[in-house]
């Protein structure tokens, strides 16, 4: 009996390999849906439509090799993501960039953008530093850790003396997608995610996006052939706490009753992980209860959702990256590429628009948030001035983990000291270059595979992009550079 704590993308990908490969399988999940951070529920709108809320826009990139084998379990044809065309970035300067296009291969990709890009001007390339920007061609994970999470990602970014908007939009877009400033952010993060999104891989920067809500095309699913494997789903169930059982080797406190376990997998989220630790005095020891303990979440987020009455342009993009617009981190048009919010607009001749801010500040309250992430819309898509609100959804949050600067080391990996506990999430420490969705569904695969083997079964095969630059004259040439 394995019990999986945490419903969300880890908690998941932990579940799959384990019950096809005959473990018994409890899998509780606090909120009454599935997907985490990835999540979504059904809200009726003030029009009577029942639609489907959720946490927010997520990419779907093509390195995310772990997390699209998880999916393919419920969707094999992989009609369960659709493209899209292109990841503009945008600033309020002004400058637009796009990785629509480019070549995926290095250093063919850089030399194109490079050329084509109006933020990055030849001209500007003589006060970059060459020295700490070749580095990021000579990414080699872990070691890169060794190298740079001692410094944050903002100081990191003005040692690269990039001009200004090439800074805003290639690296800082980037940064907060992590939730976080980039003085609040480990520079290796920075480093790692460049390399994996362009430098790293072959599959260049242009990402697929959900079809379907999250719960539709994604996660019912999914659902579906676990329980067809015998899991057990249990929602709208909190695990309290892990003690020793009599039976097995742990009791899991769920809500007011107990069941006994010879496994646990612990992915929930920052603060659930944390609160089931401090109430688990005996579990694994206390060395490792101590880093759980020193776990953060990022600042607050705000994701808002209107369902507007007039449609905006219909060349808006179904995603772009903003920076320099205030709180405003990016904009989705919904009902460009997802089937049920084109269905309403359709339906009613208006559209489906969605705001994030990230890493808000902390004398900004919501209502100011909400006001201010409205009034950027209305500057960069200005026919939304003219548009009436049918309704609104808000989720301001606080739940995605910090990586800040020296926190590597002393961040819990997958493994434990008890070797019939294990970790997954995103928060998780694991030696690949992986993050976000990618990073969650990679841990899990790690921690089914980490209690297979104790049983000598084996687990899944795991995937990344190159743990080092894929062209080994541009890592030499980096490495003699930084040592000149």
């Amino acid at each position: 009996m394995v019990v999986v704590v945490g419903g969300g993308v880890a908690g998941l990908a932990a579940a799959t390999p384990l019950a096809e490969r005959g473990a018994r399988v409890v899998l509780c999940e606090r909120e009454h849906y599935l997907g985490g951070r990835v999540g979504g529920w059904s809200t009726r709108l003030a029009d009577g439509s029942e639609v489907t809320m959720t946490r927010g826009f997520h990419a779907f990139f093509r390195q995310y090799y772990n997390l699209r084998a998880l999916l393919r379990r419920a969707d094999p044809s992989g009609r369960a993501l659709t493209a899209l065309p292109d990841y503009p970035l945008w600033h309020a300067s002004g400058h637009r960039d796009s990785f629509a296009g480019l070549p995926t291969a290095v250093p063919r990709n850089a030399l194109a953008f490079l050329r084509r890009s109006p933020t990055f001007r030849w001209r500007d390339l003589p006060e970059v530093d060459a020295r700490a920007a070749l580095s990021l061609l000579d990414v080699s994970v872990p070691r890169v850790y060794d190298e740079l999470d001692g410094i944050d990602a903002a100081a990191y970014l003005q040692s690269l003396r990039f001009p200004r908007p090439a800074h805003a939009l290639a690296f800082e877009v980037f940064s907060r997608s992590f939730f976080a400033h980039p003085s609040r952010m480990s520079a290796a993060e920075l480093a790692v995610m460049f390399h994996i999104y362009f430098l790293g891989s072959s599959e260049g920067l242009l990402f697929d996006v959900a079809a379907d809500p999250f719960p539709h095309g994604l996660w019912d699913p999914l659902a579906r052939h676990l329980a067809a494997l015998g899991t057990t789903i249990c929602t709208g169930v909190e695990v309290r706490s892990i003690l020793p059982g009599t039976e097995k080797r742990f009791s899991v406190t769920i809500g007011s009753g107990a069941i006994e376990a010879d496994a646990v997998v612990l992915a929930a989220d920052v603060r659930g992980l944390r609160a089931i630790v401090d109430a688990s005095p005996g579990l694994a020891d206390a060395a490792w209860r101590a880093q759980v303990s020193r776990l953060r979440t990022a600042p607050r987020f705000l994701v808002s959702r209107y369902w507007l009455d007039r449609p905006v342009e219909p060349d808006r993009p179904g995603f772009v990256g903003t920076s320099g617009f205030d709180l405003l981190d990016n904009i989705s048009v919904l009902d460009h590429y997802e089937h049920e919010a084109r269905a309403w607009a359709a339906r009613t001749g208006g559209s489906v628009v969605e705001l994030h801010g990230y890493a808000l500040p902390s004398d900004v309250d919501e209502e100011d948030a909400r006001r201010r992430l409205w009034e950027q819309l209305t500057e960069v898509y200005p026919e939304t001035k003219r548009a009436g609100v049918v309704d609104s959804r808000h989720e301001l949050r606080e739940d995605c983990p910090l990586f800040p600067a020296g926190g590597y080391a002393d961040r819990p990996g997958v493994r434990t000291p008890d070797e019939f506990l294990v970790v997954a999430g995103d928060l998780a420490r694991i030696d690949l270059p992986v993050a976000l969705m990618e990073r969650a569904a990679t841990t899990g695969f790690a921690a089914a595979n980490r209690l297979l083997s104790r049983w000598g079964v084996a687990g899944v095969e795991l995937w990344s992009v190159p743990r080092q630059g894929r062209v080994p004259l541009l890592r030499a040439v980096a490495r003699r550079w930084r040592t000149l």
